[in-house]
């Protein structure tokens, strides 16, 4: 295994349309495991093959429960309710935004073994899985995300300050749903 080069916001590879993968081979095994072994020496949740110059339809996910989830060829197939909270991305480091993301997400994808999965995520999980299949269509979430300071930041994820101030403060007003 290998630690991988993730490339930076300003890189054109992260503003195209990956492709899907075709056949899973033993250089798609190794590309995961890479992509797994990078996004842990980066401390990150996710990764999409694009952040590596790999313009493929694959992802990696591991969140908070420390189940890593290898996604082939996405599909988000339903999205209910909506979450609000602070995002950050390891190709546009140093920038937090505030986004909206689906509250539960269902995705249908192939895993390594070559067989179709369904998986439901709720709270980081969806916010992980948007936020990696969004690579896959070369977007990034500064696209959308209301920008906030890093210390903003840390304070939402340790649970000190409510998104919801911020957006109210750069909206004037309450946010009607």
């Amino acid at each position: 295994m290998a630690i991988l080069n993730i490339i930076k916001v300003g890189d054109p590879a992260l503003r195209k349309t990956s492709r899907p993968i075709d056949k899973i081979t033993d250089r798609i095994r190794i590309l995961a495991a890479d992509m797994i072994e990078t996004m842990h020496e980066a401390e990150g949740a996710g990764l999409a093959a694009p952040q590596v110059g790999v313009l493929r339809r694959m992802v990696v996910i591991e969140t908070e429960e420390e189940e890593t989830y290898v996604l082939i060829n996405p599909e988000i197939t339903e999205r209910c309710g909506r979450q609000r909270n602070v995002e950050g991305c390891l190709s546009v480091p140093g920038e937090w935004g505030i986004t909206d993301r689906p509250e539960t997400v269902t995705v249908k994808y192939t895993d390594l073994d070559g067989e179709e999965q369904t998986l439901s995520g709720s709270d980081l999980l969806a916010r992980a899985i948007c936020h990696e299949l969004d690579h896959l269509e070369g977007k990034l979430f500064i696209d959308d995300a209301i920008m906030i300071h890093e210390d903003d930041a840390m304070d939402i994820m340790f649970g000190d300050l409510d998104p919801q101030e911020i957006v109210d403060d750069v909206e004037g007003g309450e946010d009607e749903q």
